[in-house]
């Protein structure tokens, strides 16, 4: 798949650090790819955390923004956040 603009939320921001919301059925290792989120460069700025949420599989991850030269845009391989529950 590709990126979705309309799946990408802006949660938080403040002292130029802003918090995203990506939800996508694609996996992982295909939203840290170099380039995904190109057609986000106006909006991510460099060490922005994006937390994706993979609807298919269902996971998320921390992603942060590594860097942003104003044409791409490269994330974070991604911190898996923990699903479990003890009881």
């Amino acid at each position: 798949m590709a990126f979705v603009d309309s799946n990408l939320t802006q949660l938080s921001t403040g002292n130029g650090f802003t918090l995203w919301h990506y939800s996508t059925t694609d996996a992982i290792a295909t939203v840290n790819t170099a380039a995904y989120f190109d057609n986000a460069v106006k909006l991510l700025g460099v060490r922005d955390l994006i937390i994706v949420s993979d609807t298919n599989t269902p996971t998320m991850h921390f992603c942060i923004v590594l860097s942003n030269n104003g044409t791409t845009v490269d994330v974070s391989d991604g911190t898996a956040i923990a699903e479990t529950d003890g009881d």
